[in-house]
């Protein structure tokens, strides 16, 4: 039973060692900083890359830190992936984990490569891995993320409500301002660029010019779509904020009761292999013990004795 039991547990005490080994570099507080430095210095090496007279002149020197970024990232993923050794399915199942395997991973595909627009694209991908290493921008990028189902019901009003007022427009200004509301695009286009408000004045004056009853329609839209429809928005992307920050939190707490519960499973393993070594040692340390056929023959050894 002791053999059977033991068989598993080298490779077992193997995948921990590893992944307590690589723990300790992913969650020491440098790594994060050379890691994120990385980032930064790769983003500044794409930026060099645009000017044609560095790139023409250096065009090595800046090849050749790129490797080096790209070596980097993909010791960083190795160590991030044996961190997770003893856990396997703890690293997928992890956005960010995902996110930065594909994004280093992709740079050594043969067709990627070769694409210099797609691998360009990709290494701009690199930058928000910033959000990894920066717990607030990872909770405003959550919040654009979750916010996205109520912005698609906002843009869905908003493009209504341009809609309608953009008929309108077309009615009540067409012959005298075809230039902004001669069709129903050109309406369109003029109102979704006054909803920021800008250049609302010349558009109130211009429509005075044309009947004094044009104060309420751009009076309306405004109220309407720079004011109503915007602060709905604000709404939505908030409440998205608080439910960002409330994800972010249990997902800190999960790891470290994962941690805590992991502790104590190798702390009981420990326990449970010290017990297994010492009923090994004491089985062995043992005298044999008599067997029950010899017991009658020394009996009768002891019985003779005592009668001479």
């Amino acid at each position: 039973m002791t053999s059977t039991t033991t068989n598993p547990k080298p490779a077992g005490r193997g995948r921990m060692k590893l992944a307590a080994r690589c723990r300790l570099v992913t969650e020491a507080p440098a790594f994060g900083i050379v890691v994120f430095c990385a980032i930064l210095f790769n983003a500044a090496l794409m930026g060099l890359e645009t000017y044609s007279g560095l790139a023409g002149e250096y065009g090595l020197v800046l090849g050749g830190a790129e490797n080096c970024c790209l070596a980097l990232f993909t010791l960083e993923i190795l160590l991030r992936i044996g961190a997770q050794a003893d856990q396997p399915k703890a690293f997928f199942r992890d956005p960010w984990n995902l996110f930065d395997l594909a994004v280093v991973a992709s740079a050594f595909l043969p067709f990627v490569r070769e694409n210099t627009t797609i691998l360009r694209l990709l290494r701009l991908a690199r930058v928000l891995r910033t959000a990894r290493f920066l717990p607030h921008l990872r909770i405003l990028l959550i919040a654009v993320g979750r916010s996205l189902p109520g912005t698609a019901s906002f843009l869905f009003v908003g493009a209504l409500v341009v809609y309608v007022y953009a008929m309108i427009g077309w009615v009540c200004f067409a012959e005298a301002d075809p230039e902004h509301y001669g069709s129903v695009g050109r309406a369109g286009l003029t109102l979704f660029l006054l909803t920021t408000l800008d250049g609302l004045t010349d558009a109130v004056r211009a429509g005075l010019q044309i009947s004094r009853l044009s104060i309420l329609f751009y009076a309306s839209y405004a109220l309407l779509a720079s004011f109503v429809l915007v602060n709905v928005l604000i709404g939505v992307v908030l409440n998205s904020l608080d439910e960002a920050r409330e994800i972010e939190e249990e997902n800190n707490r999960i790891p470290a009761q994962g941690g805590e519960g992991a502790d104590l499973k190798e702390r009981i393993a420990t326990a449970r292999r010290a017990l297994d070594e010492i009923e090994a040692g004491l089985a062995a340390a043992a005298p044999p013990s008599p067997s029950p056929e010899g017991l009658p023959e020394r009996r009768l050894e002891a019985a003779s004795h005592s009668g001479s």
